[in-house]
């Protein structure tokens, strides 16, 4: 057990900068997610929470951080309305849990593992290129969209597009100030730090954005020039231990049988489980070490996170990329960090709010642009360009899917993208002709499906009288009926052309082929077998 402990605490002086760094990012994201959701904020905070310390203790992924999503907010904030109170719906959270379970222990996890890498790669792409398009108006102090947002359709009936344009239009000074030198500082603190050794390189470039922005606006302030209420964090908060704690809140159970609660439960545990499985399946890949996560164990932590996180009053959790990535970027390299940000979460906003509340949204919003940066730069997109159409093309659709819907549809087209691609090349490749003179060759190579049977077909059609053809199926791996029927079909025929045919197969396996029979031997088969046909006939 002791050695245990000392474990997790390995790369402490990795892990607990890389905290504070998480905690500044998932403070603003929680309060959106719950602003968006029509729940309580505290919720959002809650969930955070558990997410942070509850799952990160039982979750086997090393940098994965959970949280409420942005992806979850429709689901959510249709399902506080369908339902008759806030407890209701967290009577669903806590079934959903329940579900998710359930889910680890039939090993419903596998289904991440065939996600492929061009979509992943295009999936954290687009969430970089979202965060830089979202947060730019919160940079420059227009902050009528919640921060966290990833639809395309915003809740203030603008887009992300439209977003950018009234931002434009509507410029606070200060705020754009604060998030200019806030970005600035993070290009420049990465670069100042990346030789230098000792305390200096634990200092988080977020925390001192965070106290730069803070101090700027309190100098203005001082001038009557600062920013007001709706450009900063908005904890709520407490006056009193008794009423912090009359913040959770517990499920509703007189509810058990209502339809409603079971369907918004079984909603909420696919969509979460989703996202989860893709969150990690990218964090592993954005893994300086590259450790395998194993996901039956995280649906199991993922389920156990959302029944805790539902009996205390909080909103349902997923693994998120956008806080897992800040971690990544942060430096972190085991749990400690996630679990960590989880606490400084509790301790923070049960002992600071007044503090937290002094920071400003373009503060937040440079520390987020910069993360964004970091999963889409330039260098990606040359990279899958370089790969080949095959992965470049999968990757941008992937991109544009997602910034023009949502994460869930858009990595749904990307796959459906990506199996187009792999349909195409094993078309092209799985069937192989040659010829010299009167001599063929048809060889069958990887999986030979019925797409390919028009081309096999018509190839064997167009051989000439008095050839000879080999047909090679020792390097299949698979051939369809339809297509094993074909050639059979066409060994019956050939010898009305004077062709003859041999027939190659894999030692161990005859695909289903006939054993090849010459050409009246066939003909008697069929004979005997409508002979017997008549005779069935005649005898009923």
């Amino acid at each position: 057990m002791a050695r245990r402990a000392l474990n997790i605490f390995k790369h402490a002086g990795s892990d607990l900068p890389a905290s504070i760094v998480v905690f500044l990012v998932a403070l603003p994201l929680c309060l959106g997610v719950a602003l968006a959701s029509n729940a309580p904020l505290f919720s959002g905070l809650i969930a955070g929470m558990v997410g942070g310390m509850v799952i990160g203790a039982l979750s086997g992924s090393q940098l994965s951080v959970s949280g409420p999503a942005a992806g979850l907010t429709a689901i959510v904030a249709a399902a506080i309305l369908k339902l008759s109170s806030f407890e209701v719906f967290l009577l669903s959270v806590v079934i959903c849990g329940a579900l998710q379970l359930i889910l680890g222990f039939i090993k419903a996890g596998v289904i991440g593992d065939y996600v492929p890498n061009a979509v992943i790669k295009g999936m954290l792409a687009a969430i970089g290129l979202i965060l830089i398009l979202k947060q730019f108006p919160h940079l420059i102090g227009y902050d009528k969209d919640y921060i966290g947002d990833e639809a395309f359709k915003q809740s203030n009936d603008e887009n992300t597009f439209s977003g950018l344009l009234h931002a434009l239009k509507a410029i606070t000074p200060v705020a754009a100030l604060i998030g200019a030198v806030g970005l600035a500082l993070h290009f420049f603190w990465e670069k100042f730090t990346a030789k230098k050794k000792g305390f200096i390189k634990l200092v988080p470039a977020p925390l001192l954005i965070v106290l730069l922005g803070v101090g700027i606006n309190i100098f203005f302030q001082q001038r009557s020039s600062g920013l007001g209420t709706e450009h900063m964090v908005n904890l709520p908060k407490a006056d009193s231990a008794q009423e912090f704690f009359s913040f959770f809140t517990s499920p509703d159970w007189s509810a058990i049988l209502n339809k409603e609660v079971w369907i918004t439960a079984i909603t909420l545990a696919l969509v979460a489980s989703l996202e989860t499985l893709l969150s990690i399946e990218a964090i592993d890949d954005l893994d300086p070490y590259q450790r395998v996560t194993n996901k039956e164990r995280e649906l199991k932590a993922q389920g156990v996170g959302n029944m805790v996180s539902g009996l205390l009053g909080g909103l349902p959790v997923t693994s998120v990329i956008v806080r897992s990535s800040a971690n990544v970027n942060a430096g972190a390299q085991s749990k400690l960090s996630t679990m960590m940000h989880g606490l400084l979460l509790l301790l923070c906003v049960a002992l600071l709010p007044n503090i937290l509340n002094l920071i400003p949204n373009a503060a937040l919003a440079a520390v987020l642009i910069y993360t964004g940066y970091k999963l889409a730069k330039p260098s990606l997109f040359k990279a899958f360009y370089k790969k080949g159409w095959d992965q470049f093309i999968p990757f941008v659709v992937t991109i544009a899917a997602i910034l023009f819907t949502d994460l869930l549809i858009g990595v749904l087209i990307g796959i459906g993208v990506g199996l187009l691609f792999v349909l195409r090349s094993n078309f092209k490749t799985a069937v192989f002709v040659v010829h010299d003179n009167n001599k063929y060759l048809f060889r069958l190579r990887k999986d030979v499906s019925f797409l390919n049977k028009p081309i096999i077909k018509n190839k064997l059609e167009e051989v000439p009288e008095q050839a000879y053809v080999l047909i090679d199926a020792s390097r299949a791996d698979f051939i369809d009926k339809d297509v094993i029927e074909t050639i059979e079909d066409f060994m019956i025929h050939a010898p009305l052309k004077d062709i003859k045919v041999e027939l190659k197969t894999g030692t161990f396996r005859d695909y289903g082929f006939n054993k090849v029979l010459p050409i009246k031997q066939k003909e008697e088969q069929i004979i005997r077998q409508h002979d017997k046909t008549l005779e069935e006939v005649e005898s009923i």
